[in-house]
């Protein structure tokens, strides 16, 4: 668990002592040696991007990436990686060919991109998408790194076990999502007795302003157009659903230990302030900054320090104005269903996350309507539910379980959700 003290991070120890985190400056302005599970996605790019800009600072240790042989050895090449996984076990020999002439060690599949968060590294991006991920970012967590979690399904899978996990290892867990990487620089203001809320926002996605019925009948183009952020297509999608902003409240509730009630949602077209925490006094603190990636990337990458950043300045005078609005939950039900399932507990955040994925891939190949996201994932949850399938998760096994099995089911249930759509 973890809670915030104004001089540093704390974490709950097993016994639920406060056990300080490594706050070394000396260390930190070491040469600090980097993994980047997921160098070819879009959080991978911005930290690529990040390590670029500061080559005397940083030494890369591993990359990973899933299927792009060619994307992977030229950052390999260019980082003088020493060790490199591609997760699709059948390019191997493509990425010896590409890597030839190189010191650069290889390996493929699964167990290849666990060895690559087992790598001795200083610091972990954790940036695998899906189920896949939680297996290389406990390999990093199991050693003492500083992860920087990019990844949610590690949280909204496996929260409790996962952050158990690090607290056991003393690793240092760095949120980079852009909400909850504000969230830990404004706890940073006060004690974990004197929260009140925390306060996640949301730009509300292309869709902020349709009625129910459009919404309904979007296409795919139509999803894929955020006003905001540039991002890879699931998440784009998810933006557009608000199921990834029920996915960063989940994340939220396990990586601060906070209950649902202690989580509010607003929405903030600019994407300007990305979270706020209020305090006993009534205080509100934000983090504010321009909508790039980049940024809340560079907090983990120079934490306990701050690192030079490429985004842009942020110039409010510019901007204007700064507007919010409650989410609407008759528009976006995945949010609601999000609240649900963390409520409800023992694995039913795990089956959310799952149903969502088998939802959104079926949305992207023409199976089902856009409104019919969350109603899939209704369904498999309540499916769920019914069968008596909740229960405890005390490994990674049990979580990828509940993954395998919600998956299953969603997809089962994919043929009558589509026809009610019809």
């Amino acid at each position: 668990m973890v809670c915030i003290a104004p001089e540093a991070v704390l974490w709950f120890g097993e016994d639920m002592s406060p056990v300080p985190l490594r706050n070394n400056k000396a260390a930190a302005s070491a040469v600090r040696s980097v993994t980047v599970l997921g160098a070819t996605g879009s959080i991978g790019d911005s930290t690529m991007d990040l390590l670029r800009a500061s080559p005397d600072r940083y030494r890369v240790e591993a990359l990973t990436a899933n299927s792009n042989v060619q994307a992977l050895a030229k950052l390999a090449k260019e980082f003088s990686a020493r060790f490199v996984a591609i997760a699709d076990a059948s390019r191997l020999a493509d990425l010896k060919a590409a890597l030839a002439g190189t010191s650069t060690e290889c390996g493929a599949g699964e167990s290849a991109v666990i060895e690559a968060g087992a790598r001795p590294a200083d610091w972990v991006m954790a940036a695998v998408s899906g189920a896949a991920g939680l297996k290389p970012a406990l390999a990093a967590v199991d050693r003492g790194a500083h992860v920087a979690l990019a990844n949610k399904e590690c949280l909204v899978c496996a929260g409790d076990f996962f952050m158990q996990r690090a607290a056991k290892a003393g690793a240092c867990i760095l949120p980079a999502d852009s909400e909850h990487n504000a969230l830990f620089q404004a706890l940073a203001s006060g004690n974990r007795d004197e929260l009140v809320r925390v306060i996640i926002t949301a730009s509300g996605g292309p869709f902020r302003t349709w009625k129910p019925a459009d919404i309904e009948q979007a296409t795919l183009e139509q999803a894929l157009k955020h006003p905001n952020w540039s991002m890879g297509q699931k998440i784009t999608i998810d933006s557009a659903s608000m199921m990834n902003k029920g996915l960063e409240v989940i994340e939220a509730s396990y990586l601060f230990a906070l209950a649902p009630d202690e989580i509010d949602v607003l929405v903030h077209p600019q994407s300007i302030i990305h979270g706020m925490v209020e305090f006993s006094d009534r205080s509100v603190m934000a983090q504010l900054g321009s909508p790039d990636m980049r940024t809340p990337i560079a907090h983990c990458l120079g934490w306990p320090d701050r690192i030079k950043g490429p985004a842009a300045k942020l110039d409010l005078a510019k901007i204007g104005q700064l507007t919010f609005e409650a989410p609407d939950f008759e528009r976006f039900p995945g949010l609601r269903l999000a609240f649900d399932s963390l409520r409800t507990g023992k694995g039913a955040t795990t089956v959310y996350n799952a149903a969502n994925e088998v939802a959104v891939a079926a949305f992207i190949a023409g199976k089902i309507r856009f409104g019919a996201i969350a109603r899939l994932v209704e369904a498999t949850l309540d499916d769920w539910i019914r069968g008596g399938n909740q229960g405890p998760m005390t490994s990674a096994d049990d979580a990828i379980n509940v993954d395998h099995v919600a998956r299953n089911k969603a997809a089962a249930l994919l043929p009558q959700i589509a026809l009610k759509a019809s």
